[in-house]
């Protein structure tokens, strides 16, 4: 797995996409039909899920005034505040595998996490 980080201006912290995930990413920019000068993927994470906090993906149109906003792996990348203090470090993946397809998230600050993958306990 070849992966790119970034330090994301202002925020101190890294975030980094695999090749594999920068990939899937542009494919679905590019099926949602959103401006491309514009578009990028929000890396959030929610409270909820079964262990506390769950990652959240989506492909927005634009970042909103308070995004901290990053070129990652050729990915325009948006991230909010509460977001940035839970995502440091954090490298995202696309697997693929007879179980199915999706992306990953490995967090080296989690203290816990659950089988679903995409929560965990800070």
């Amino acid at each position: 797995m070849s992966s790119i980080g970034q330090q994301i201006p202002a925020a101190g912290f890294t975030l980094v996409i695999s090749d594999r995930a920068a990939e899937e990413v542009r494919k679905f920019i590019a099926a949602e039909q959103v401006p491309a000068e514009t578009a990028g993927l929000r890396v959030s994470v929610l409270p909820g899920g079964c262990s506390g906090f769950k990652y959240s993906l989506n492909i927005e149109e634009r970042p909103v005034e308070d995004d901290m906003t990053a070129d990652i792996n050729g990915v325009r990348v948006f991230v909010d505040g509460f977001s940035a203090q839970y995502l440091n470090g954090v490298t995202i993946d696309y697997v693929s595998s007879m179980q199915g397809s999706g992306f990953t998230f490995s967090n080296p600050n989690a203290s816990g996490g659950c089988g679903c993958g995409s929560s965990f306990t800070a």
